[in-house]
């Protein structure tokens, strides 16, 4: 415990943080689809996906080891770097959940770091090989696997049901749906949560408390699973609404299908230590569904919208990261608080504006879009 100073102790909570913001902002790849469908209610939905997030985080460690030692040189990064990037990727979280956007917490996590470690250490301190290894190239890949397995899978559903009553096929989708909820809620604790197990790892070991190539200890463990499913329980509304009703109009047997391919790609690549974006294979999955129905179905303006988010998430993130980190190193300890209430600031602003029009349980399946009120209530009438 000597190893574990009072700056380390701030990064693992300031890690925590961001999974948590992880959860919130990421419930909608598994239960957008469900709730819009009313295969589940919305508060029903949250709390089984939270619960399932905790036990997928202990299922594999493939992905928490690809990030503490694969994407930079543990050697060469310090704890107050890996402070910095968090900060980076914990804004850029609230900022796209206040907008409705459904961007990556994976690469606003990887964003935050790279750029606070190629300040702070140098571009060497960043392996590129494994970058585009493990993180560009699957997040290419993988909403584009997991979307033309669900247009198949949709095509598919309607083919084979085309005769049936359509109450029972809604109603035995829905059935279904539950279950493949459950199971993209699994995958997502399996994949997400352990990146954090990964960063706090990688602190652990800037720290001298593990040994280089170390992974992470049960008690890492335990404690990511148990801040992203907290987060996933509080539900991202705003996200939930984008993507369950502004992507498209999801009937239950494209949820299903939406949902079943999502399972198999995360499922997949947290196996092979792939630390790719369920967001992104989880909404490639919905637009795979609405154009497995009926191309019409896909509202492009918004799919549009998120797939400048996806592009310029890393970039941003990395840019908060790298200039957080360049205060930390040149400011040391006066600098890192600097940094720290300046993050708060921010995000207490993005929370206090999120109020002027809030998206909740008992009305997030009410319209297409999120928008940002900013009249007064008397000038406006009713919020969205």
């Amino acid at each position: 415990m000597d190893h574990i100073t009072f700056l380390v102790a701030v990064v693992i909570v300031t890690a925590l943080a961001f999974d948590f913001t992880n959860g919130f902002h990421d419930t909608a790849n598994a239960m957008a689809t469900s709730i819009a469908t009313g295969a589940l209610k919305p508060r029903t939905a949250v709390l089984v996906s939270g619960v399932l997030n905790i036990v997928g985080a202990f299922l594999s460690t493939e992905v928490a080891k690809t990030i503490s030692g694969g994407i930079v040189d543990d050697t060469l990064v310090s704890p107050g770097m890996i402070f910095a990037g968090l900060v980076g990727a914990i804004l850029w979280n609230l900022l796209t959940w206040l907008v409705g956007l459904p961007s990556s917490s994976s690469h606003a996590l990887f964003g935050g770091l790279i750029g606070a470690v190629w300040v702070g250490a140098g571009s060497h301190g960043v392996h590129f090989d494994k970058v585009v290894e493990k993180v560009l190239i699957p997040a290419v890949a993988s909403p584009v696997v997991a979307g033309v397995a669900a247009l198949i899978a949709t095509y598919l559903a309607y083919k084979l049901t085309a005769r049936g009553r359509k109450d029972s096929v809604t109603k035995g989708f829905r059935i279904g749906q539950i279950a493949s909820a459950s199971l993209v809620s699994l995958a997502h604790g399996t994949n997400d949560a352990q990146k954090t197990m990964g960063i706090i790892t990688l602190t652990l070991i800037s720290a001298g408390a593990l040994g280089h190539d170390a992974g992470p200890p049960v008690w890492v463990i335990a404690s990511a699973g148990l801040a992203i499913g907290l987060g996933t329980y509080l539900g991202g509304w705003r996200i939930i609404r984008t993507m369950g009703k502004g992507l498209t109009e999801i009937q239950s047997p494209q949820g299903f299908a939406a949902e079943t391919a999502s399972t198999t790609v995360i499922l997949t690549s947290a196996h092979l230590g792939f630390a790719l974006s369920t967001t992104q294979v989880a909404s490639g999955s919905i637009l795979g569904a609405g154009l497995g129905r009926r191309l019409a179905e896909v509202r492009w303006g918004v799919a549009g919208r998120m797939v400048a988010a996806w592009l310029i998430t890393l970039p941003s993130a990395a840019l908060v990261g790298g200039v957080s980190a360049s205060v930390v190193k040149h400011g040391g300890n006066f600098g890192t608080v600097v940094v720290a209430l300046v993050g708060v600031a921010v995000a207490g602003g993005i929370v206090l504006v999120s109020r002027r029009n809030p998206v909740h349980a008992s009305n997030v399946n009410d319209t297409h879009e999120v928008t940002i009120r900013t009249e007064s209530p008397a000038r406006v009438g009713t919020a969205a």
